[in-house]
C-alpha cells in the first residue's frame, strides 16, 4: 500500500517508521510518504490559508494550494485555465479525467474533519484494501469546502471522518490514528495474525475485550482470576466471552444492541439474558 500524507508539519509523521509500521516498510509491504503543502505555493511568505469569506475568526485553508498538490499526487490533469466556467464547481470539474496511462489503481482521498461521520473499525477494514491513500491534514478553521466536492465531482473516491467528538488542532493526530487502524489489518503487517481477530471492534458482532493478564499469577495482592491458571481451555474461552459481554455491557450497550442473535450460542444468550436483555428478535433489547 502507498500512503501519501500532506500536512504544513510533515515531521509529525516521522514516528511512521517506528515499531511494527517502521518494519512493514522495510518488507515493502507499505510506503508511507509525508509531503509539505507549502512546496505547492508561489509566493515569498508559502501562504497556505487566508481570510474566511463571510468574516469569522482564524484562517481557512486556500483552494488553489491543495489543488496543485493533490493534482500532482492523484496524477490529474489540471483544467484548461483559458476556459471560463460559469456554475457550480461541479459544473467546472466536467468527467473523469485519466491517471497516468490508467494503469494505477483508483486512489482514496480522506480529510479528518470534527464534522464528518465518524471513522470506525468497519472504515479500517474496508481502507485496508485499498492500494494508495493520500491524506490531507487541515490546520486553522480547516479547508476550503469546496476542495473535496471537486474532487469528488471528477470521480475521485473522497472520504472526511471524524475520530471523536473533540476538537484537535490540526489533523495531523487524526491522520495517525486513522493510517495505524488501516495498515495493521494488511496482510503480513502483524506478527501474529490472530491477535487482529480477538481485538475489540473487530467483526460484524463486534465486541470489546475481555481483560489480559500475564506473570505472575499474584502481583501486589491482586490474583489473576483462577479460571485462566486452570488449563481448561473450554472454559477459558468461555470465560473471556463472558467478559467481554459484561465488559461491552456496562461500558457500550450500543454494540450489544447490533449484535446479531442468530449469530449467537445459548451460553451467550444466557450471560446477556442475564445481564437483562431479550434475545429472541434479530438484535438484543434490553428489558431492565
Amino acid at each position: 500500500m502507498r500512503i501519501d500524507v500532506v500536512s504544513v508539519f510533515p515531521e509529525y509523521f516521522d514516528v511512521m517508521g517506528l515499531s511494527l509500521m517502521g518494519k512493514a516498510q522495510e518488507k515493502g509491504i507499505l510506503r508511507i510518504t509525508a509531503h509539505n503543502l507549502r512546496d505547492w505555493t508561489h509566493d515569498v511568505h508559502h501562504s497556505v490559508d487566508d481570510t474566511p469569506v463571510g468574516g469569522g475568526a482564524g484562517m481557512v485553508m486556500k483552494p488553489s494550494v491543495w489543488a496543485e498538490c493533490l493534482d500532482e499526487l492523484l496524477g490529474l490533469d489540471a483544467p484548461d485555465a483559458a476556459t471560463p466556467c460559469a456554475g457550480s464547481s461541479a459544473d467546472c470539474a466536467g468527467s473523469p479525467v485519466d491517471r497516468a496511462g490508467d494503469a494505477a489503481p483508483a486512489p482514496v482521498v480522506i480529510f479528518p474533519n470534527p464534522s464528518a461521520p465518524l471513522f470506525t473499525q468497519r472504515d479500517a477494514t474496508e481502507l485496508s484494501h485499498a492500494d494508495h491513500l493520500v491524506f490531507g491534514c487541515g490546520r486553522y478553521e480547516g479547508y476550503d469546502a469546496r476542495i473535496p466536492e471537486y474532487y469528488r465531482s471528477r470521480g475521485v473516491d473522497v472520504r472526511e471522518y471524524s475520530i471523536g467528538d473533540y476538537v484537535l488542532n490540526g489533523g495531523e493526530v487524526a491522520t495517525s490514528v486513522m493510517v495505524e487502524a488501516i495498515t495493521r489489518l494488511i496482510p503480513g503487517f502483524m506478527g501474529n495474525a490472530d491477535s487482529i481477530v480477538e481485538e475489540s471492534y473487530t467483526g460484524e458482532n463486534a465486541l470489546l475485550e475481555h481483560r489480559q493478564y500475564t506473570k505472575p499469577a499474584e502481583w501486589r495482592g491482586l490474583k489473576v482470576p483462577d479460571v485462566l491458571l486452570s488449563g481448561d481451555h473450554g472454559k477459558v474461552d468461555r470465560y473471556r466471552r463472558d467478559e467481554a459481554l459484561e465488559r461491552t455491557n456496562e461500558i457500550r450497550p450500543d454494540l450489544i444492541e447490533r449484535l446479531d442473535c442468530k449469530a449467537l450460542d445459548k451460553a451467550d444468550r444466557k450471560t446477556l439474558m442475564a445481564l437483562g436483555w431479550e434475545v429472541s428478535a434479530a438484535h438484543p433489547r434490553r428489558i431492565r
